[in-house]
């Protein structure tokens, strides 16, 4: 059973997302609102408006996303989790999806929404979670696991790679639109042009990508997502690596060879900022958008770097 939004709908990642139940929540991280949707196998007996502390506690896994994206990501990982029997929490990062958008760019910085997903996990009564994330979320997950490494059991850091990590001169000419983002308007109106060409062009093999214009054609969001980028255009942080803690939970890398946004070998170096176990992996020939471009390859994947969940997994939903 599913809460309905502020519109009446379903939320949209829990559509088809059997077997099991979901229910939607909004949580207050100082003044943003943030939508978290949250999964769990139907034999914990969840219902609408219950929290995750009036259920059987299963193993959570905490799924983060990217620009210019929405819990939606997550959309073909979710079942298959659930089946396994993880229990599930989506957010909608701050300035996506249903969240709030605030305006100040200093809103978006990587520390507030590591703040965020505190609380997040707090308000879910999840002491400690399996991390998944992609792109931003990525960049945040990082930030997590080194500042809060109490609430991170593992974490998978696909397609952004840790913040110290050395970057080549290809990655450089890669990165290319993160400084075309920092000229507000002209970014907004160059992405939105000729039917949003130029983002299209970006998110190519993304799938989905006309929800993607909808969803950023709502008042403020397209400015909201870019201003991730002009709160963060170095998010490598100045100062030695020594001056960071050490990521101490076991991580797990992975890039696609198709990414024409992030070159792989400064995910290949991350495992020399990682103190606890370290294991990269490549995808070959899927986009940057790995979750929903090569989603059967990066579920076996998870599934196999996931140790295995504290509640007898429930058969996976029909194909």
């Amino acid at each position: 059973m599913t809460d309905l939004d502020a519109t009446g709908e379903e939320p949209e990642s829990a559509r088809g997302h059997g077997p099991g139940s979901g229910t939607t929540r909004v949580v207050s991280s100082g003044p943003v609102r943030l939508h978290v949707e949250e999964f769990a196998a139907a034999s914990t007996g969840m219902t609408t408006g219950e929290s995750a502390g009036d259920v059987p506690q299963q193993t959570p896994v905490l799924l983060m996303h990217g620009w210019p994206d929405s819990g939606r990501l997550w959309r073909h990982q979710i079942p298959v989790l659930v089946a396994a029997g993880f229990r599930v929490i989506v957010p909608d990062l701050r300035g996506f999806g249903r969240s709030d958008r605030p305006g100040a760019v200093e809103d978006y910085r990587l520390s507030r929404s590591v703040a965020d997903m505190v609380e997040v996990l707090d308000a879910c009564d999840a002491t400690a979670a399996h991390v998944v994330a992609h792109d931003w979320g990525a960049a945040v997950a990082w930030q997590l696991a080194m500042f809060h490494p109490e609430r991170v059991r593992t974490l998978a850091a696909l397609s952004v790679a840790h913040p110290r990590a050395p970057q080549s001169l290809r990655q450089a000419e890669m990165g290319w639109y993160q400084l075309f983002f920092q000229f507000e308007g002209i970014a907004e109106a160059t992405l939105a042009a000729d039917d949003w060409a130029l983002l299209r062009r970006l998110t190519r093999n993304r799938g989905d990508i006309d929800r993607a214009v909808r969803d950023l054609s709502r008042p403020g969001a397209l400015t909201a997502s870019l201003n991730w980028y002009r709160a963060n255009l170095a998010p490598r942080m100045p100062g030695p690596a020594r001056d960071l803690p050490p990521v101490t939970a076991p991580t797990l890398g992975v890039w696609s060879t198709g990414d024409h946004h992030l070159d792989g070998q400064s995910m290949e170096r991350s495992g020399a900022c990682v103190s606890g176990p370290w294991r990269h992996e490549v995808i070959a020939g899927a986009s940057h958008w790995i979750p929903v471009d090569a989603p059967d390859r990066l579920n076996r994947l998870l599934l196999d770097w996931l140790p295995a969940p504290s509640t007898p997994a429930i058969a996976p939903p029909p194909a």
